[in-house]
C-alpha cells in the first residue's frame, strides 16, 4: 500500500466545481491524500488543515481530475506495443496536461497481442503508477466493421467471440473496462448480455449499423458509442443510421474528440445539446504523435503522418488516424469554442467518464471521502498549473 501521509494539504480561495454547483471563494482539504472538506473558504472548519502546505487559488478554478476513457498513446509510445517504460510515458505525459486516470486503448490487433497488452497493464496496476493511474483497459477492436475500419488495420478484424472476452475476463477479473465492435455483426448481441453481466461498457464503434440494428442492440445492452461520428454510418434523413440512433436515444452515452477536427463545431454543439443527461464524454484517442510534433508515426501497425496536429493514415486519401488532443485542450475548445460552461464541460471530462466506467466512487468529482485527483486552472484562460493524483502533486 503506498504511504500517503504526506499527502495533506489545503486549497483556499478557489471556483471550486462540485456535483453541487460551484462554491465561490471555495476551498478543499486534503488528508492521506483523501479529500476532507468541500465548502466555502469561509466555512471552513478552525484548524481544518492548518498544520499542512496552503495552496492560495486566487480565484481560479479547482476541478476533478481528467479521466480519458479512449488514448492510445503518446511520446513515441503505444499501448498496443505494452511495456512499464511505454506506460510510464503515456501516463506521465498525459497526467501534464490534466488526466488523472484513464483506459488503455487498444487497437484491432492479432489475439495474442491483444493477451500481451491485457497482462502488461495487469502487472502496471499491480504497482505504483506514478502519474495517471490505468483504471483498466479499453479494447477497440478487434470486433468491428470490415467497412468502417478507420485507422484500423483490416487483416485483424474477426467477427465478435464472447469466448475471447469470457477468458480475459476470468482470467483478468475486473481489467477490461470498456469493449468496442461493430453490434450489427454475427454474435454482438450475445457479446453484449455477457459484457452488461459483468460491468463492462458494451460500446458502438466502426460500424456499419442501421438506425434499427443500433436500437435492437441497446434492447440488449448497448448503451455507448465512441467518438461521435467518426466511423460510423452517418445521419440521413431517411437512414438515421448509427449517428442518428446515437443523437435521438438517451440510453446511449457518446464520446466525443473535441479537437476541431474531427468533428465540425455544429456538431458537437448538438451532440452537447441533446445529451445532457451524463452522457457525453470527451476523449483524446491521443496516439503516439501526442506530445510531440510533425512527422511519421506508428498507430498500431499502421504508419501515420502528422501535420499541423492532424493525423492521417500514410497510405490513404486522408483517412484520420487518432489525433495530439490533451484533455486540457479538448476541456479549453469545449468552453472557448463549443460554448460549454467550465461545470459542464468538466462533468464531460470527469464526471461522466467516471461513472460510465464505475469508478466514481472513487474519482470523478470534488467531494468529500473521495481520492484527490485535482486540477487548479488560471480562473481567466483556463492554463492549468497544478494536478494532484491521489493528493500526489504531479512534479513533472
Amino acid at each position: 500500500m503506498t504511504d500517503r501521509s504526506d499527502r495533506n494539504f489545503r486549497i483556499l480561495h478557489g471556483e471550486v466545481v462540485t456535483p453541487r454547483g460551484t462554491f465561490h471563494d471555495g476551498a478543499v482539504a486534503v488528508r492521506n491524500g483523501i479529500i476532507t472538506y468541500v465548502g466555502s473558504t469561509a466555512g471552513l472548519p478552525e484548524g481544518t488543515g492548518e498544520q499542512a502546505e496552503t495552496i492560495a487559488a486566487k480565484g481560479g478554478y479547482v476541478l476533478p481530475g481528467f479521466i480519458d476513457v479512449h488514448v492510445h498513446g503518446g511520446m513515441l509510445e503505444d499501448f498496443s506495443v505494452p511495456s512499464k517504460q511505454a506506460f510510464d510515458a503515456i501516463t506521465k505525459l498525459h497526467c501534464s496536461q490534466g488526466t488523472t486516470s484513464m483506459l488503455a486503448t487498444t487497437m484491432t490487433l492479432p489475439k495474442t497481442v491483444i493477451e500481451e497488452v491485457l497482462a502488461q497493464v495487469h502487472s502496471y496496476r499491480s504497482g505504483d503508477m506514478p502519474y495517471a493511474k490505468l483504471a483498466g483497459v479499453h479494447l477497440e477492436g478487434p470486433f468491428i466493421s470490415p467497412k468502417w475500419p478507420g485507422a484500423q488495420n483490416p487483416a485483424h478484424i474477426v467477427p465478435p467471440n464472447r469466448d475471447w472476452v469470457e477468458a480475459w475476463e476470468e482470467r483478468y477479473p475486473g481489467l477490461i473496462k470498456q469493449v468496442t465492435f461493430a453490434p450489427e455483426r454475427e454474435g454482438a448481441h450475445d457479446l453484449i448480455r455477457y459484457l452488461r453481466s459483468k460491468g463492462i461498457v458494451a460500446a458502438a464503434g466502426h460500424t456499419d449499423a442501421t438506425y434499427e440494428e443500433i436500437m435492437a442492440a441497446v434492447e440488449v445492452g448497448l448503451h455507448h458509442a465512441v467518438h461521435a461520428f467518426n466511423a460510423m454510418t452517418p445521419f440521413h434523413h431517411r437512414k438515421p443510421g448509427t449517428a442518428g440512433a446515437v443523437l435521438s436515444s438517451p440510453a446511449i452515452s457518446a464520446e466525443i474528440i473535441a479537437d476541431g477536427i474531427h468533428v465540425h463545431k455544429a456538431g458537437i454543439q448538438l451532440l452537447a445539446e441533446v445529451k445532457k443527461n451524463h452522457n457525453l464524454l470527451l476523449i483524446t484517442d491521443a496516439m503516439s504523435a501526442a506530445g510531440l510534433g510533425d512527422g511519421e508515426y506508428m498507430l498500431g501497425d499502421l504508419p501515420v503522418v502528422v501535420k499541423d496536429n492532424v493525423c492521417t493514415l500514410r497510405d490513404s486519401e486522408g483517412t484520420l488516424a487518432g489525433s495530439t488532443l490533451t484533455m486540457i485542450r479538448g476541456f479549453r475548445h469545449l468552453v472557448r469554442e463549443i460554448g460549454l460552461s467550465v461545470e459542464r464541460a468538466s462533468e464531460a471530462a470527469s464526471l461522466n467518464p467516471a461513472k460510465l466506467i464505475r469508478i466514481d466512487h472513487l474519482t470523478g468529482s470534488v467531494e468529500t471521502g473521495k481520492q484527490a485527483d485535482l486540477l487548479l486552472l488560471d480562473g481567466e484562460d483556463l492554463e492549468l498549473h497544478k494536478v494532484w493524483v491521489e493528493g500526489r502533486l504531479f512534479r513533472g
